[in-house]
């Protein structure tokens, strides 16, 4: 479905993209009833895309009024647009016009569920949010706040708490704890340290992880150690090959007796064919090693 996209919402916080953005979408008219169940039935029976490009094209108005709504959590309005388009081409893959209503309602749920879900995953928050209690206020407590306490910027008032808890039916507690979250502005870690040293609060984050010229130094030796593994297993016999496999390369070896009843010789008998493999493994690893300038370490 996302192939019939008629437009994309460039990821950007740029006034002037969002300007060309509106003009382009302003380019799909407005649908009729008939015309919008026609195009439905188009879409539904013959999977028509130029259908589903003119149902997603003219509703993308209201992808934009209901994505500037959750401007206030710290997003890039191109982002949430693009996210809310998602959703009203889930509503249009599902719609029904049989039902009787009208797209625009039937997607108003779709478009809202998608934002809502790109600004809990996106959110510095979203540790916060791990219910509904939570979920609700994160969604609903500026809101109330201000109505509640409309000349008050700072942390609510008792008797604001109480009214928020009987109005979302959510314990008080909770929404303390939410206030205090949403009242911590995010920093970034691009941001100047102090000083006049120059450097961001990232340049003192530690990495303790293998920088990439020692991780493609030990990625190359893993390589040959395999790609010569193979070459002197290949030098052994079926046999040879078989039992040294099953005894020094599983996790969970067998007994030398099952393998002695799997060939039909004694456990003894599997004993000396393994060492036997071994040694010659060995011997024709560290030749190869050497031909190749490579550290005997590696036959180890």
């Amino acid at each position: 479905m996302n192939r019939v996209l008629p437009l994309k919402c460039r990821r950007t916080s740029s006034e002037d993209t969002l300007a060309r953005y509106m003009r382009d979408v302003r380019k799909f008219p407005l649908l009729d009833k008939e015309t919008e169940a026609e195009l439905a039935r188009r879409w539904r029976d013959r999977r028509d895309p130029e259908a589903a490009k003119q149902l997603v094209g003219s509703h993308q108005r209201l992808v934009v009024k209901i994505a500037r709504q959750y401007r206030g959590y710290g997003l890039v309005l191109g982002d949430l647009i693009s996210e809310g388009n998602i959703g009203l081409m889930q509503a249009v893959d599902k719609f029904d016009h049989e039902r009787g209503f009208r797209l625009s309602t039937y997607a108003m749920w779709w478009i809202r569920a998608a934002i809502s879900d790109y600004v809990l995953r996106s959110s510095s928050l979203v540790r916060t949010v791990t219910n509904e209690h939570r979920k609700k206020l994160f969604f609903n407590l500026r809101r109330l706040k201000a109505k509640v306490q409309p000349m008050d910027d700072g942390a609510l008032s008792p008797s604001g708490v109480t009214a928020i808890a009987g109005e979302l039916g959510v314990p008080e507690s909770e929404i303390v704890l939410m206030d205090r979250h949403l009242g911590m502005p995010d920093l970034s870690l691009n941001a100047p340290a102090g000083g006049e040293s120059g450097l961001t609060w990232q340049d003192f984050l530690v990495d303790n992880s293998q920088n990439q010229e020692a991780d493609l130094i030990e990625t190359d030796e893993q390589d040959k150690r395999r790609a010569l593994l193979a070459d002197a297993l290949a030098g052994l016999s079926d046999r040879e090959r078989y039992i040294l496999t099953e005894r020094r390369l599983k996790d969970d070896p067998p007994h030398l007796a099952d393998l002695g009843q799997h060939y039909g010789i004694s456990r003894e008998r599997v004993r000396q064919i393994e060492v036997r493999a071994f040694e010659k493994l060995k011997e024709t690893l560290r030749n190869a090693a050497l031909a190749c300038g490579m550290t005997e370490q590696l036959c180890a």
